[in-house]
């Protein structure tokens, strides 16, 4: 099964190319900010998570699953090797794709992601499936942008988010989807192995991070041999979507020294 997925920007033979991988939402238009930016110097690939949205199938259980979707994915679109950009989940995925022997990754940016859960992520994903089991979908979706944005952001964005939770409820990915990609997030661990990554790692970060505390960013970038750090003091966790100007500068910064 191929994903659902558009490609965009450069398409002349040998342009350097990009992945983006969102995270649990599993929606590729989530990189909307960045694809203006990126598609000037790379062919840029954004795809649907398996069972999300335009994908069909039921959601993958292992991290490792899912990076087995985008490497069919690159081989169905012709794609031999990638830089990839991971937001949370979709960083996870990276993470993966990265450890592996004979890799397609030429470098990698990890957006609030981690190399294993923290606790407190857990409280909050424990808080998420409870609204999900007992209170369903709408309350579900309805508490999503609280994990994802600032408060003044959000304050900010009244009309956005009204029709961002509309979209939601309309398109939800649906109840075993959801658990099944919270539970390979829990499950998921490679602190152990982040010194075997051998390529060029941006990791990037929000301090006012509900949902990830910052310091597993810290971790990563500790960690991985040849790792830089970009770190904002706010944005939260969807830190792409609420200061895409500073974003953009980093992650377009550090690609663009990696296009070739």
């Amino acid at each position: 099964m191929t994903l659902h997925h558009e490609i965009r920007g450069r398409r002349d033979a040998g342009a350097p190319t990009v992945i983006l991988s969102s995270g649990l939402g599993g929606a590729g238009a989530y990189w909307a900010p960045q694809i203006e930016m990126l598609a000037q110097d790379f062919r840029v690939v954004t795809y649907d998570h398996r069972g999300t949205n335009r994908s069909g199938g039921r959601a993958e259980g292992t991290i490792a699953a899912m990076a087995d979707d985008v490497l069919q994915l690159a081989v169905a679109a012709g794609i031999e090797r990638f830089h990839f950009v991971g937001h949370a989940l979709g960083g996870l995925i990276g993470l993966d794709l990265a450890l592996r022997s004979a890799s397609p990754v030429e470098s990698l940016v990890l957006v609030n992601a981690f190399g294993r859960a923290d606790p407190h992520s857990g409280r909050c994903f424990d808080t998420r499936i409870a609204l999900l089991e007992k209170a369903g979908v709408e309350a579900f979706v309805e508490a999503q942008p609280l994990f994802l944005y600032p408060a003044v952001w959000m304050a900010e964005h009244a009309e956005r988010l009204r029709a961002e939770i509309a979209h939601g409820i309309a398109h939800f990915q649906g109840r075993e989807n959801v658990l099944a990609r919270i539970a390979a997030l829990r499950a998921f661990d490679v602190e152990a192995r982040l010194g075997q990554i051998p390529v060029p790692t941006l990791v990037v970060a929000a301090r006012d991070d509900l949902l990830v505390p910052y310091t597993r960013s810290l971790a990563l970038a500790e960690a991985i041999p040849h790792a830089a750090l970009a770190l904002s003091d706010f944005g939260a966790h969807a830190v792409n979507i609420t200061e895409p100007a500073w974003f953009n500068a980093a992650v377009g910064s550090f690609l663009a020294s990696r296009k070739g």
